[in-house]
């Protein structure tokens, strides 16, 4: 096996570059796992044009990537008997690496750790899976993968856990009218969770066609472009005038929290996913004096990765309509440039 490896490092906003690097090697309950697949998020994105959310809390240069899987190549000792792996598993490791000293880890909370290390962002014991090899710390919260899981699938096992538990969050109830505001890559994969809690209707709303068209054909009963109609009256229309039971916000796009206030029911939830460029203000009365809505959060996909793996190895959710572009690593920049352009919907670089 190289000593060496080809690795993407982060240097700080649009200064991203392909490196050769040593290749990690395991220490005890440590693993070193092959990249397979991985993944470009939204966020990757909003990191790649310096987003003020990420500053401070990003430490380049460091190698970026959280949705990933892998061939286990190395164990350190204990690391097998640990995580239930041995060399030649695929394995997936969660997106965040907790400490497991701090309140929110001693109460099982791991997913709000305080220290909140995830890979990608903070280098050292978070380097991320833009690379040929990849590091598994003695904390990192591990899951053995069938060993003939497709790439496809295998690469969607960190977003569709996120959209689990986005969909839980929403606590939608039979018969529930639901609004979903993006169909990108976590929208598509919410939209075919929620499907499984048999909704009256789901809602989805977006600003591009192609991805409407995606989102209809995996099941969406109604579909709104918020360009060429207001979606706060459809929904009305749709409701009775009472609006939507349930909204998830999943595209990070700021003015659609306003438009989720909006159209909600009165004791309607709103649940709050998406990762936002820029800060937005909303009427705050509408949440306590008129509507007394609930209003959650949905952070990572705590306690999901088993159930995410099964669905997507068994194709209880589908992988094919959401993976759009495959490339090497070395092509990180034209996977980043089509994402910032909005073409195709999960970019994924093959190491």
């Amino acid at each position: 096996m190289n000593d060496t490896m080809l690795a993407v490092r982060n240097y700080g906003p649009k200064d991203y570059r392909l490196e050769t690097l040593p290749r990690p090697a395991a220490g005890p309950g440590e693993a070193i796992v092959r990249i397979d697949a991985t993944g470009i998020c939204g966020s990757d994105g909003k990191c790649y044009t310096g987003a003020e959310m990420f500053q401070g809390w990003l430490k380049p240069p460091v190698t970026p990537g959280h949705e990933f899987f892998g061939t286990v190549v190395e164990l350190g000792e204990g690391a097998a008997e640990k995580w239930g792996v041995k060399v030649g598993d695929k394995a997936i490791a969660e997106q965040i690496y907790p400490c497991d000293r701090c309140r929110y880890c001693a109460r099982g909370q791991y997913w709000m750790c305080e220290k909140h290390d995830i890979y990608g962002f903070q280098r050292e014991v978070a380097e991320g899976s833009w690379a040929e090899y990849m590091r598994f710390g003695p904390h990192a919260r591990v899951h053995r993968m069938p060993g003939d899981i497709r790439r496809e699938a295998g690469v969607l096992v960190e977003p569709l856990a996120c959209a689990m538990h986005a969909v839980e969050r929403g606590e939608i109830q039979l018969g529930d009218t639901v609004v979903l505001a993006g169909a990108g890559t976590l929208g598509l994969l919410m939209l075919q969770v929620m499907k499984l809690k048999h909704p009256g209707q789901i809602i989805v709303t977006d600003v591009k066609a192609e991805r409407l068209e995606k989102a209809k054909a995996l099941g969406a009963d109604v579909t709104i472009n918020v360009k060429e109609s207001d979606p706060v009256a459809r929904v009305k229309s749709l409701t009775g005038g009472y609006g939507a039971d349930v909204f998830i916000e999943a595209s990070g796009y700021a003015p659609a929290v306003v438009q989720g206030l909006d159209m909600l029911r009165k004791l309607g939830t709103f649940v709050a996913f998406g990762v936002f460029g820029e800060k937005t203000v909303a009427d705050w009365s509408i949440i306590g004096d008129r509507k007394e809505l609930n209003i959650h959060g949905a952070h990572l996909g705590p306690y999901c990765y088993p159930r995410s793996i099964d669905y997507l190895y068994r194709g209880v959710v589908k992988p094919d309509a959401i993976v759009t572009t495959r490339l090497p690593l070395s092509a990180f920049q034209e996977g980043i440039d089509q994402l910032l352009a909005g073409k195709g919907i999960k970019i994924m670089l093959e190491p």
